[in-house]
Protein backbone atom coordinates (compact mmCIF):
# COMPACT_ATOMS: atom_id res chain seq x y z
CA UNK A 1 0.00 0.00 0.00
CA UNK A 2 1.35 3.31 -1.01
CA UNK A 3 2.97 5.14 2.45
CA UNK A 4 0.91 8.25 1.52
CA UNK A 5 -2.49 6.64 1.68
CA UNK A 6 -4.31 6.50 4.85
CA UNK A 7 -4.07 3.46 6.98
CA UNK A 8 -7.83 1.75 7.58
CA UNK A 9 -9.17 4.06 5.01
CA UNK A 10 -11.14 1.18 3.94
CA UNK A 11 -12.40 -0.32 6.92
CA UNK A 12 -14.71 -2.39 7.26
CA UNK A 13 -15.39 -2.76 3.76
CA UNK A 14 -15.84 -5.67 1.74
CA UNK A 15 -13.46 -5.70 -1.66
CA UNK A 16 -13.76 -8.01 -4.56
CA UNK A 17 -10.92 -8.85 -6.49
CA UNK A 18 -11.82 -11.25 -9.25
CA UNK A 19 -7.96 -11.93 -10.89
CA UNK A 20 -6.46 -11.22 -7.79
CA UNK A 21 -4.20 -13.61 -7.60
CA UNK A 22 -1.93 -12.41 -10.92
CA UNK A 23 0.74 -9.59 -10.22
CA UNK A 24 -1.17 -6.41 -10.57
CA UNK A 25 -4.03 -8.54 -8.68
CA UNK A 26 -2.30 -9.41 -5.85
CA UNK A 27 -0.91 -6.16 -5.56
CA UNK A 28 -4.07 -4.74 -5.22
CA UNK A 29 -5.61 -7.15 -2.77
CA UNK A 30 -2.70 -6.40 -0.56
CA UNK A 31 -2.92 -2.99 -0.53
CA UNK A 32 -6.95 -3.09 -0.40
CA UNK A 33 -6.27 -5.29 3.03
CA UNK A 34 -3.82 -2.86 4.28
CA UNK A 35 -6.33 -0.24 3.70
CA UNK A 36 -9.02 -2.15 6.50
CA UNK A 37 -10.61 -3.56 3.66
CA UNK A 38 -11.68 -7.22 3.72
CA UNK A 39 -11.07 -8.75 0.36
CA UNK A 40 -12.35 -11.62 -1.52
CA UNK A 41 -9.80 -12.84 -4.24
CA UNK A 42 -11.33 -15.02 -7.54
CA UNK A 43 -10.11 -16.84 -10.04
CA UNK A 44 -9.96 -20.21 -12.35
CA UNK A 45 -7.46 -22.00 -10.15
CA UNK A 46 -9.20 -21.85 -6.45
CA UNK A 47 -6.04 -23.14 -5.11
CA UNK A 48 -4.34 -20.18 -5.98
CA UNK A 49 -6.74 -17.90 -4.88
CA UNK A 50 -6.79 -19.49 -1.82
CA UNK A 51 -3.36 -19.64 -1.13
CA UNK A 52 -3.13 -15.63 -1.29
CA UNK A 53 -6.12 -15.41 0.82
CA UNK A 54 -4.44 -17.73 3.59
CA UNK A 55 -1.30 -15.39 3.40
CA UNK A 56 -3.60 -12.25 4.13
CA UNK A 57 -5.07 -14.10 7.00
CA UNK A 58 -2.22 -15.25 8.21
CA UNK A 59 -0.95 -10.95 8.30
CA UNK A 60 -4.20 -10.42 10.39
CA UNK A 61 -6.78 -9.57 7.38
CA UNK A 62 -9.98 -11.02 6.59
CA UNK A 63 -9.90 -12.61 3.10
CA UNK A 64 -11.87 -15.12 0.92
CA UNK A 65 -10.67 -17.12 -1.83
CA UNK A 66 -12.71 -18.85 -4.24
CA UNK A 67 -12.96 -20.51 -7.89
CA UNK A 68 -14.38 -17.99 -10.67
CA UNK A 69 -14.65 -18.62 -13.97
CA UNK A 70 -14.80 -15.33 -16.37
CA UNK A 71 -15.81 -17.57 -19.28
CA UNK A 72 -19.61 -18.25 -17.88
CA UNK A 73 -21.85 -15.31 -16.70
CA UNK A 74 -23.72 -17.71 -14.24
CA UNK A 75 -20.04 -18.49 -12.73
CA UNK A 76 -19.73 -14.73 -12.37
CA UNK A 77 -23.07 -14.19 -10.46
CA UNK A 78 -22.48 -17.25 -8.03
CA UNK A 79 -19.17 -16.09 -7.20
CA UNK A 80 -20.27 -12.49 -6.85
CA UNK A 81 -23.19 -13.72 -4.45
CA UNK A 82 -20.67 -16.55 -2.64
CA UNK A 83 -18.81 -13.01 -1.14
CA UNK A 84 -22.09 -11.45 0.00
CA UNK A 85 -22.82 -14.83 1.47
CA UNK A 86 -19.37 -15.07 3.26
CA UNK A 87 -18.95 -11.39 4.39
CA UNK A 88 -22.29 -9.84 4.22
CA UNK A 89 -22.05 -7.08 1.70
CA UNK A 90 -19.95 -6.03 -1.27
CA UNK A 91 -18.58 -2.27 -1.37
CA UNK A 92 -16.06 -2.23 -3.48
CA UNK A 93 -15.20 -4.04 -7.19
CA UNK A 94 -11.82 -4.06 -8.31
CA UNK A 95 -11.80 -6.05 -11.85
CA UNK A 96 -8.32 -7.44 -12.79
CA UNK A 97 -9.48 -10.09 -15.56
CA UNK A 98 -7.63 -9.93 -18.39
CA UNK A 99 -5.90 -12.05 -21.12
CA UNK A 100 -4.20 -11.55 -24.00
CA UNK A 101 -3.70 -13.72 -27.40
CA UNK A 102 -1.28 -11.86 -29.34
CA UNK A 103 -1.84 -12.42 -33.40
CA UNK A 104 -1.02 -10.09 -35.89
CA UNK A 105 -3.63 -9.26 -38.10
CA UNK A 106 -3.68 -11.61 -40.83
CA UNK A 107 -3.03 -14.33 -38.56
CA UNK A 108 -6.22 -13.86 -36.33
CA UNK A 109 -8.53 -16.85 -35.72
CA UNK A 110 -12.32 -16.19 -34.41
CA UNK A 111 -11.73 -18.18 -31.36
CA UNK A 112 -9.05 -16.34 -30.26
CA UNK A 113 -10.22 -12.87 -30.49
CA UNK A 114 -13.90 -14.38 -29.07
CA UNK A 115 -12.23 -15.38 -26.10
CA UNK A 116 -10.18 -11.79 -25.63
CA UNK A 117 -13.62 -10.36 -26.18
CA UNK A 118 -14.65 -12.50 -23.83
CA UNK A 119 -13.04 -12.36 -20.75
CA UNK A 120 -11.83 -8.61 -21.34
CA UNK A 121 -15.50 -6.88 -21.87
CA UNK A 122 -17.65 -9.81 -21.33
CA UNK A 123 -16.42 -10.38 -18.23
CA UNK A 124 -16.47 -6.92 -17.04
CA UNK A 125 -20.25 -6.42 -18.08
CA UNK A 126 -21.27 -8.96 -15.85
CA UNK A 127 -19.08 -8.68 -13.06
CA UNK A 128 -20.31 -4.82 -12.86
CA UNK A 129 -23.79 -6.17 -13.17
CA UNK A 130 -22.87 -8.58 -10.62
CA UNK A 131 -21.42 -6.18 -8.20
CA UNK A 132 -23.98 -3.26 -9.17
CA UNK A 133 -26.85 -5.29 -7.59
CA UNK A 134 -25.82 -5.97 -4.06
CA UNK A 135 -24.06 -2.27 -4.33
CA UNK A 136 -27.74 -0.57 -4.68
CA UNK A 137 -28.99 -2.78 -2.19
CA UNK A 138 -26.25 -1.20 0.27
CA UNK A 139 -27.35 2.06 -0.42
CA UNK A 140 -30.91 0.48 0.07
CA UNK A 141 -29.54 -0.28 3.51
CA UNK A 142 -28.06 2.66 4.74
CA UNK A 143 -24.36 1.74 3.48
CA UNK A 144 -22.56 4.09 1.86
CA UNK A 145 -22.08 4.14 -2.16
CA UNK A 146 -19.92 0.82 -3.59
CA UNK A 147 -17.16 1.61 -6.02
CA UNK A 148 -16.28 0.18 -9.30
CA UNK A 149 -12.80 -0.06 -10.84
CA UNK A 150 -11.57 -1.26 -14.01
CA UNK A 151 -8.46 -2.58 -14.74
CA UNK A 152 -7.17 -1.24 -18.43
CA UNK A 153 -3.99 -0.65 -20.35
CA UNK A 154 -2.59 1.77 -22.57
CA UNK A 155 -4.03 -0.25 -25.11
CA UNK A 156 -7.03 1.65 -24.52
CA UNK A 157 -5.73 4.56 -25.83
CA UNK A 158 -3.39 3.57 -28.25
CA UNK A 159 -2.46 0.61 -30.96
CA UNK A 160 0.84 -1.07 -30.53
CA UNK A 161 3.34 -0.57 -34.00
CA UNK A 162 4.78 -4.38 -35.09
CA UNK A 163 2.37 -6.06 -32.97
CA UNK A 164 -0.55 -8.51 -32.92
CA UNK A 165 -2.87 -6.57 -30.96
CA UNK A 166 -6.20 -6.08 -32.34
CA UNK A 167 -8.70 -8.22 -30.25
CA UNK A 168 -6.64 -6.66 -26.77
CA UNK A 169 -6.79 -2.99 -27.92
CA UNK A 170 -10.33 -3.14 -29.27
CA UNK A 171 -11.30 -4.66 -25.47
CA UNK A 172 -9.62 -2.33 -23.98
CA UNK A 173 -10.84 0.70 -25.70
CA UNK A 174 -14.27 -0.56 -25.14
CA UNK A 175 -14.13 -0.87 -21.81
CA UNK A 176 -13.20 3.23 -21.50
CA UNK A 177 -16.29 3.92 -23.22
CA UNK A 178 -18.52 0.84 -20.87
CA UNK A 179 -16.85 2.85 -17.68
CA UNK A 180 -18.48 5.86 -18.69
CA UNK A 181 -21.92 4.46 -19.74
CA UNK A 182 -22.08 2.06 -16.18
CA UNK A 183 -21.08 5.55 -14.39
CA UNK A 184 -23.86 7.67 -15.81
CA UNK A 185 -26.44 4.75 -14.95
CA UNK A 186 -25.33 4.01 -11.32
CA UNK A 187 -24.55 7.47 -10.08
CA UNK A 188 -28.67 7.84 -9.16
CA UNK A 189 -26.72 5.37 -6.31
CA UNK A 190 -23.86 7.16 -5.88
CA UNK A 191 -21.65 4.32 -7.04
CA UNK A 192 -18.51 5.59 -9.01
CA UNK A 193 -17.11 3.58 -11.40
CA UNK A 194 -13.36 4.37 -12.90
CA UNK A 195 -10.37 2.53 -14.70
CA UNK A 196 -7.02 2.21 -14.21
CA UNK A 197 -4.66 2.04 -17.11
CA UNK A 198 -0.95 1.00 -16.79
CA UNK A 199 1.46 0.50 -19.54
CA UNK A 200 4.11 -2.52 -19.53
CA UNK A 201 3.85 -3.89 -15.36
CA UNK A 202 6.92 -6.14 -14.73
CA UNK A 203 5.50 -9.29 -14.23
CA UNK A 204 4.18 -12.92 -15.53
CA UNK A 205 2.59 -11.42 -18.60
CA UNK A 206 5.40 -9.04 -19.67
CA UNK A 207 8.21 -11.68 -19.02
CA UNK A 208 8.62 -12.12 -22.52
CA UNK A 209 9.47 -8.63 -23.44
CA UNK A 210 11.43 -7.78 -20.42
CA UNK A 211 13.77 -10.39 -20.87
CA UNK A 212 14.52 -9.80 -24.24
CA UNK A 213 17.12 -7.16 -24.41
CA UNK A 214 16.44 -5.33 -27.73
CA UNK A 215 12.73 -5.10 -27.05
CA UNK A 216 12.85 -3.97 -23.09
CA UNK A 217 15.28 -1.28 -24.32
CA UNK A 218 12.53 0.02 -27.24
CA UNK A 219 9.95 -0.01 -24.66
CA UNK A 220 11.99 2.06 -22.52
CA UNK A 221 12.65 5.04 -24.99
CA UNK A 222 8.85 5.09 -25.39
CA UNK A 223 8.01 5.75 -21.38
CA UNK A 224 9.59 9.14 -20.49
CA UNK A 225 9.92 7.90 -16.79
CA UNK A 226 12.40 5.54 -18.14
CA UNK A 227 11.22 2.24 -16.46
CA UNK A 228 8.71 -0.31 -16.49
CA UNK A 229 5.64 -0.14 -13.66
CA UNK A 230 6.10 -2.00 -10.88
CA UNK A 231 2.66 -3.90 -9.49
CA UNK A 232 2.61 -1.91 -6.65
CA UNK A 233 2.70 1.56 -9.00
CA UNK A 234 -0.87 0.68 -9.96
CA UNK A 235 -2.38 0.10 -6.24
CA UNK A 236 -2.14 4.03 -5.43
CA UNK A 237 -4.47 5.06 -8.14
CA UNK A 238 -6.74 2.05 -7.22
CA UNK A 239 -7.12 2.81 -3.52
CA UNK A 240 -7.55 6.37 -4.81
CA UNK A 241 -10.81 5.48 -6.77
CA UNK A 242 -11.96 3.15 -3.88
CA UNK A 243 -11.85 5.93 -1.19
CA UNK A 244 -13.66 8.52 0.61
CA UNK A 245 -11.96 11.22 -1.43
CA UNK A 246 -12.64 9.56 -5.28
CA UNK A 247 -16.28 10.37 -4.26
CA UNK A 248 -17.25 12.90 -6.94
CA UNK A 249 -15.10 11.37 -9.38
CA UNK A 250 -16.66 8.78 -11.33
CA UNK A 251 -16.31 8.13 -15.67
CA UNK A 252 -12.76 8.48 -15.45
CA UNK A 253 -9.64 7.15 -16.36
CA UNK A 254 -6.00 7.21 -14.78
CA UNK A 255 -3.13 6.35 -17.09
CA UNK A 256 -0.14 4.69 -14.94
CA UNK A 257 2.15 4.92 -18.10
CA UNK A 258 5.27 7.13 -16.71
CA UNK A 259 4.19 9.87 -19.34
CA UNK A 260 3.65 7.44 -22.25
CA UNK A 261 0.32 8.81 -23.26
CA UNK A 262 1.38 12.42 -22.79
CA UNK A 263 4.07 11.48 -26.13
CA UNK A 264 1.99 9.58 -28.20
Amino acid sequence: MPDSFPQQALFGQVAFVPGGYGDIGAAVARGLAAAGARVAIAGRDAAKAEALAASLGASGHEALGLAMDAHQVTDIQRATDRVVQHFGRLDLLVNCVGIQHEERIEDVTEEAFDEVIQINLKAAMFLAQAAAVHQRAGVEAGRSPGRQVHLLSVRAQLGLRDRGYSAYCASKGAMVVLIKQHAVELCSHGITVNGVAPTVVRGEMARHWLENKPVLERVLQRIPLGRVAEPEDVVGPVLFFCSPAAAFVTGQVIYVDGGLTATQ
